[in-house]
């Protein structure tokens, strides 16, 4: 499976990214909790440099809770602060402010030793289409700041935010990369709908999926599914499921690309389990 896509926008993000940088005093980097390595940007270390930063590891509901402590004491011996988060229900966003005021002390108390008081801190959040950066914004808010949308690409261009805790947040679009060198990392953003469905075979990443759930969460398929996986390809795994599902076309034959979205969707909502993807120990030379 060739992944490689880079939008006009993207470019026109991590411009937008540079040229702004100077303007906030913090950066928030949001990662998917259920890929925090395939998630993380490598050109965001380029762009922001020294610039003080938080780790938020959204959509924790989703992922594996074990899995989520391992990448918190991973990134913590990095001395790298980092928050679990849900947005949608509201889990984290006091932690996040938190550490944000904590990030910045520094910065604030020499402010006020040059009479600078009640200055409010200013903020950018960066973070790979579809990791829920808009619900994040609106949480942190408290009122509906910023577009949100369940595909890629609803945040469209710069804008201030007034949260909670004295900040100012600036907002940028999603940002992805120019290419997926590592095969992994793109299917790991294609299986969490980092990418949009429609530039691939729905199919292939629909078995490529299974494939990947056979070998890591096998209970968890068959209990969603009530099958039962022996030795089966990916495809026999598939067709059991549309089966089970009712994904079938007239004469009983299988409609795979009903079958294929049901699985996706299942996956990406968590009604197949809590499912982390990669691990700490899993990623050579990570960093």
């Amino acid at each position: 499976m060739n992944i490689n896509w880079y939008p006009g926008h993207m470019k026109k993000t991590k411009d937008l990214i540079s040229n702004n940088l100077k303007l906030v005093d913090l950066v928030i980097e949001l990662l998917d909790s259920r890929i925090p390595y395939s998630s993380k940007n490598p050109d965001i270390d380029k762009l922001i440099s020294n610039k003080p930063r938080i780790v938020i590891m959204n959509k924790s509901d989703l992922s594996n809770e074990k899995a989520n402590y391992k990448w918190i004491r991973y990134y913590k011996s990095k001395a790298q602060p980092v928050v679990l988060a849900n947005s949608i229900s509201n889990i984290g966003i006091g932690n996040i402010i938190n550490e944000a005021n904590r990030a910045v002390e520094e910065k604030l108390q020499l402010r006020e030793q040059k009479g600078i008081r009640n200055t409010s801190i200013r903020a950018m959040i960066v973070g790979i289409p579809n990791v829920g950066k808009s619900t994040l914004i609106n949480s942190l808010a408290g009122r509906k700041g910023a577009q949100t949308g369940n595909r890629p690409g609803v945040t469209k261009g710069k804008q201030w935010i007034k949260l909670k805790g004295n900040i100012e947040l600036l907002d940028t679009p999603g940002i992805l990369w120019p290419k997926f060198d590592d095969k992994n990392v793109a299917l790991n953003l294609a299986f969490t709908g980092a990418i949009k469905d429609e530039i691939m075979d729905i199919e292939t990443l629909a078995l490529k999926l299974i494939e990947r759930l056979r070998d890591k969460e096998q209970g968890l398929l068959e209990n969603r599914y009530n099958i039962k996986i022996e030795n089966d390809e990916p495809i026999e795994i598939m067709e059991k499921i549309a089966f089970k599902r009712g994904c079938l076309l007239k004469k009983e034959e299988i409609d795979y690309t009903r079958a294929s979205h049901l699985i996706l969707d299942e996956f990406r909502r968590g009604l197949i389990g809590q499912i982390t993807l990669e691990y700490p120990e899993d990623i050579k030379n990570y960093d």
